[in-house]
């Protein structure tokens, strides 16, 4: 089993079953079982896992199924409409999945808008963007669930930054987080930073305090740049491989293994690629990325 004495005390290292199974692209993963999936995780060394498609969704069933296997629940992503929903709409329809997550001890909900985004499927120039005196509104409601978020479930809300959504740059980030008050929590993605156009450090300097959960993927610059040049959809740059496990694209790590070291970030690290299992083997993949976060915490901390 691999070592994690370089991590700090309440840094834990988990997996989403992305590598397995693709949670928008049917297709990708439809032949490999949950079971594989988590006994993969587990026997590389993983110590928990973001749900996915496949996962039952009570806590009875899914309990035990994670608790065989010694891994626990790090979260699970909710596709929000607050872009053009109200508070009270967006509770019920969160409300099942953020029981889901407290009953089986996780600590944060994932929040993906899904409001004002065009199809997955739509050239990446179709996506549409958020009108700036929009955003404080917006904000305001993001801010009001999270608070809600917490005081009845213990959740606290992270707001992915993603492509095609209202939040894909930088500066659509910072105008979000400059906006919403301390319960609009961030979740920092290295791989959608880097395919948004900017440095995921920038989040770091500007908004470390407020990043509350870590997603871990690399890029292939290649490939992006290919996408971006043919204006190719999200969904076919994942089918061309545009993301990958850290380790096999270009992003370097060091900067936030210094961050989680010295910052005093205390939570997941979950490796993230989205990818097609037929072209990238996710075994293989997964014991890769462990490794390489592993040996980057070990630099930073003989450094």
């Amino acid at each position: 089993m691999p070592d994690f004495n370089d991590l700090p005390d309440g840094v834990r290292l988990g997996v989403n079953p992305l590598s397995w199974t693709n949670d928008v692209l049917e297709d990708l993963g439809c032949d490999i079982p949950l079971e594989t999936c988590l006994t993969e995780a587990a026997e590389v060394g993983y110590q928990g896992v973001e749900l996915g498609r496949k996962f039952p969704r009570d806590a009875a069933t899914l309990g035990p199924f994670l608790q065989d296997r010694g891994l626990a629940l790090i979260s699970g992503w909710h596709s929000g409409r607050l872009a053009e929903g109200s508070v009270a709409e967006e509770w019920q329809a969160a409300s099942d999945h953020a029981a889901l997550l407290s009953t089986l001890g996780a600590e944060v909900m994932v929040y993906g808008e899904t409001a004002m985004m065009a199809s997955l499927d739509a050239p990446m120039t179709a996506r549409r963007i958020m009108p700036a005196d929009d955003v404080p509104a917006y904000a305001a409601r993001l801010t009001e669930f999270g608070k809600r978020l917490h005081a009845e479930y213990g959740l606290c809300l992270a707001y992915h930054h993603h492509l095609m959504m209202v939040t894909e740059t930088y500066d659509e980030t910072a105008r979000l987080l400059d906006a919403g008050g301390p319960e609009l929590g961030l979740l920092l993605d290295t791989g959608h930073a880097a395919a948004g156009g900017f440095d995921y450090t920038r989040l770091i300097d500007t908004f470390g305090d407020r990043i509350l959960h870590i997603h871990l993927k690399d890029i292939r610059p290649e490939v992006m740049a290919g996408v971006r040049t043919r204006d190719l959809s999200f969904n076919d740059g994942v089918r061309a491989g545009m993301f990958t496990v850290p380790g096999d694209g270009f992003t370097n790590f060091a900067p936030l293994a210094k961050f989680v070291r010295d910052g005093g970030y205390r939570g997941w690290l979950v490796v993230e690629a989205e990818q097609d299992p037929k072209r990238a083997a996710p075994r293989p993949a997964v014991t890769r990325a462990l490794s390489h976060v592993l040996a980057t915490f070990a630099k930073e901390t003989t450094a």
